[in-house]
């Protein structure tokens, strides 16, 4: 389970440090890929096989299903870590989540999230009050 939220910067080889404490779960790899929001998705390479399982069994449709596949898995990149807990932060995806020289890696559960720092604030401010009216909703059920 990943939780907790961990600021670095970014190297002048788009590089970026791995919490620590995950480093061990991510030790056969790490995928990448474009989250919903604006920032990159992290996915541990056995959770990432569990997505691509789940989207071979869905009840979708074969045309929605392919294009499913192709979004998801055509802006993926797999990524080892290096010897000091780094990954380097393909162009592509730098410039979707617009990170430049410093990030928030925030846990998300099953994966871990990547984000501009600046993005990061107002997306944990809104989720922040959202989750509480969530939360609230399902107290009355």
């Amino acid at each position: 389970m990943f939780f907790g939220e961990f600021e670095y910067k970014i190297d002048q080889k788009g590089r970026v440090p791995l919490p620590p404490r995950f480093r061990r779960e991510l030790k056969d790899g790490v995928v990448l890929m474009p989250g919903v929001e604006k920032c990159v998705w992290a996915y541990p390479l056995a959770e990432w096989k569990k997505l691509a399982a789940s989207l071979t069994t869905g009840s979708f449709t074969p045309s929605k299903l392919r294009r499913l596949n192709r979004a998801i898995f055509a802006t993926a990149f797999y990524l080892s870590i290096d010897g000091q807990g780094r990954i380097a932060l393909p162009i592509p995806l730098r410039e979707y989540a617009e990170i430049v020289d410093e990030v928030v890696i925030a846990g998300a559960n099953t994966y871990l999230e990547i984000w501009n720092i600046v993005l990061w604030e107002e997306e944990k401010a809104a989720s922040q009050e959202q989750a509480w009216q969530i939360i609230e909703s399902l107290e009355r059920h």
